[in-house]
């Protein structure tokens, strides 16, 4: 028997990824076993309705969208992300009287996004079941990762995390969200922890992606490392090339010329990392692509041994559409995606001092570089953890599952 799931969905945008992709996702496999009403910005709508003609789809048949915003005089001030946390906040309360004054019926209210763990939904106060998430936060960022960039990095990240402190410690709105609702999606262990959560929740990663491989997975030619992000401190890019940066300098000259590292983003540290390059000789084995079409990444993850992401942030995209193309990961033991990789799909490298990550980054490219049959099963291991973990299919079932519980 099915039901109708109530979603709010701040961000929906089936042309973008990210929160605005991850949006459209969720609303689409709701509809799978439910009906949803999916509430979203009324910024959002031409997108919807484009993407929804040019694609017909016989989901889209359970889904009815309704598009809220505050009056201009409220929301004047907002530009793009600037100033996006404090509208947000204001959105979920707004969206509460808005609600009661549509005529419509539901059976569980689930506020989607943002993914965040320190701003309250106000949806208890429709009083029905309630799920929230999945929901999260980036955990600090060890300072020894922090010293090769300009302080202003480290007293942002101090900040923002004295600002979520505050909303955990004091805010009454969320100790009501945490206790009113009946199941929380929690992207890692530190979300639990820090809410102090008990029997309420599950633990899931809250990224997730359409597969985009087709064929077989086999062992590859030459050995090409790829990383995707945004080029800033919180993605760990300088770890990235450090490590591929020693790990070049082990190898014989005739072994360096199998091997490349490529980098696909831009960001304001660019600079500084092509100096990096620079600095050490390595032009010739490292290349930096700026953002490229979406297809033309996939063709990269296809072309590539294995996927270098030390990152300090906690989910990642990327690696699961990393995974999706059999790419073993090697990152950061942390509460982003060193929860998801192990010793099946990867390498989760200890967080340590600084020239001590970057050598354990470094042993873990030459385990991958010399033993071409532990490349191979890890590679399986990474395809059989997408399948698993990571498809928005699974995801639809999990978040079926839950609903049939309350």
């Amino acid at each position: 028997m099915s039901k109708t799931i109530l979603a709010t969905c701040y961000a929906v945008n089936p042309y973008k990824g990210s929160e605005d992709g991850m949006g459209w996702n969720f609303v689409n496999q709701i509809a799978r076993f439910n009906k949803v009403i999916a509430i979203t910005r009324e910024n959002n709508q031409p997108a919807i309705e484009k993407f929804m003609k040019e694609n017909p789809n016989e989901v889209y048949q359970n889904i009815t969208f309704l598009y809220f915003d505050l009056p201009y005089w409220m929301r004047f001030w907002k530009k793009g992300g600037r100033g996006a946390m404090l509208y947000y906040y204001m959105w979920q309360r707004g969206i509460v009287s808005f609600i009661k004054k549509q005529v419509v019926n539901y059976d569980i209210v689930h506020n989607v996004n943002f993914h965040n763990d320190w701003t309250p939904s106000f949806l208890y106060k429709l009083e029905k079941p309630m799920v929230w998430g999945p929901i999260g936060h980036h955990p600090i960022i060890p300072a020894q990762y922090l010293k090769p960039y300009s302080i202003k990095y480290l007293v942002i990240d101090r900040a923002t995390w004295l600002v979520k402190q505050l909303f955990w410690n004091l805010s009454f709105a969320l100790k009501k969200t945490v206790k009113k609702a009946d199941h929380i999606l929690c992207m890692n262990t530190g979300v639990s922890a820090i809410l102090n959560l008990k029997n309420t929740f599950s633990i899931q990663p809250s990224v997730a992606t359409e597969d985009f491989f087709e064929g077989v997975l086999t062992k590859k030619e030459g050995f090409n490392i790829i990383s995707v992000g945004r080029f800033v401190p919180l993605k760990g890019f300088d770890l990235t090339l450090h490590s591929f940066i020693k790990f070049i300098y082990s190898l014989s000259p005739t072994d360096r010329e199998n091997c490349k590292l490529t980098l696909v983003g831009t960001g304001p540290e660019k600079e500084f990392y092509q100096k990096i390059i620079i600095e050490n000789k390595v032009e010739h084995y490292v290349e930096i692509i700026e953002w490229i079409d979406r297809k033309e990444l996939m063709k990269l993850y296809e072309k590539a041994a294995v996927f270098l992401f030390p990152s300090h942030e906690g989910a990642g995209m990327v690696v699961a559409e990393a995974m999706s193309f059999g790419l073993p990961v090697i990152c950061l033991n942390n509460e982003g995606p060193g929860e998801f990789i192990n010793t099946s799909c990867g390498f989760a490298v200890p967080q340590l001092d600084y020239n001590n990550t970057v050598s354990e980054l470094k042993e873990a490219l030459q385990k991958l570089y010399f033993d071409k049959e532990l490349l191979y099963n890890l590679s399986l291991g990474a395809r059989k953890q997408f399948e698993e973990k990571f498809t928005w299919d699974s995801r639809g079932e999990y978040l079926n599952k839950i609903y049939k519980t309350l």
